[in-house]
């Protein structure tokens, strides 16, 4: 198994750090600007302290990740605009999905080196949010069953951060030493598990979100919530000859709901922050 498939398990608070708080904030469903206040009292939840979480902010200015069109208020930055596009691709993830002929999209990445360490995580980084696997002959795989044209999703892969000069291809046959199974770089079973997993977290927690204090409810539903989002990012969305497409379908569809009742938590949250400063 590859290390680029990820497996679906809650976070404990000490987890998030300031940089992972403001970025899964900026890649909400909504597009609100969001004030410095708000980010802090957001932190405070998972006992990131204030002033951690200004140096953190800075710091994704600094790497385009962030800006302020007016003093204290944030938006994402130029670099994060296409990442989070493809990140709230989860809430219509069964769009992105054809049925599967057999074919396979092949990304070779050789020619394009490996010194510039900050390009390589960027460059794997993206393939892994398609489902690519990394083949023990270097380049990268997965079932050819994405909805969009070859040229469309290459587009796709350099604005999230691979090279200009990335090249894919589709292909249906293949003749090469040795043996191989390409189908063999992913688990079905543990996939499958990490769904019910994610199920079952969900639904545990709606069963008794409203009857827990604002700040609880809030800091629970970003826990749970975000590694949810996480997993469905991640996803191969292997077609169902290869692994359990209906489970991944249900825990998609279980995220909605679940999002939407984590908004309403953390709208309560907000909510009560502001009545508490006025009165």
């Amino acid at each position: 198994m590859s290390q680029f498939v990820y497996y679906f398990e809650p976070l404990k608070s000490e987890d998030v750090s300031a940089r992972a708080l403001i970025l899964s904030l900026m890649s909400s469903t909504t597009d609100a600007p969001q004030p410095i206040g708000r980010l802090i009292n957001a932190a405070a939840l998972f006992g990131i302290e204030a002033a951690t979480l200004r140096v953190a902010v800075t710091r994704l200015m600094k790497d385009d990740l962030l800006e302020s069109r007016e003093r204290g208020v944030y938006v994402p930055g130029p670099r994060a605009q296409a990442l989070k596009r493809r990140v709230q691709q989860w809430q219509n993830v069964a769009d992105r999905v054809v049925d599967w002929n057999g074919d396979w999209l092949v990304a070779l990445t050789r020619h394009l080196g490996r010194s510039d360490r900050k390009q390589l995580r960027a460059r794997e980084r993206a393939l892994a949010l398609f489902g690519y696997q990394q083949t023990e002959e270097g380049f990268w795989v997965r079932p050819a069953n994405l909805a969009s044209e070859l040229d469309t999703h290459r587009t796709s892969l350099i604005d999230i951060g691979a090279d200009d000069g990335i090249i894919l291809t589709r292909t249906s046959q293949v003749a090469m030493a040795g043996s191989f199974d390409w189908t063999r770089l992913w688990s079905p079973e543990e996939l499958s598990q990490s769904y019910a997993r994610a199920i079952q977290a969900m639904e545990t927690s709606l069963a008794g979100l409203m009857t827990r204090s604002v700040d609880e409810a809030a800091r629970e539903t970003l826990l749970i919530g975000q590694p949810v989002i996480r997993a469905i990012n991640f996803d191969p969305l292997l077609p169902p000859a290869l692994g359990d497409q209906e489970g991944f379908l249900r825990m998609a569809d279980k995220m909605l709901e679940y999002n939407q009742i984590g908004q309403i938590c953390w709208q309560r949250y907000y909510d009560a922050i502001e009545k508490a400063a006025q009165d």
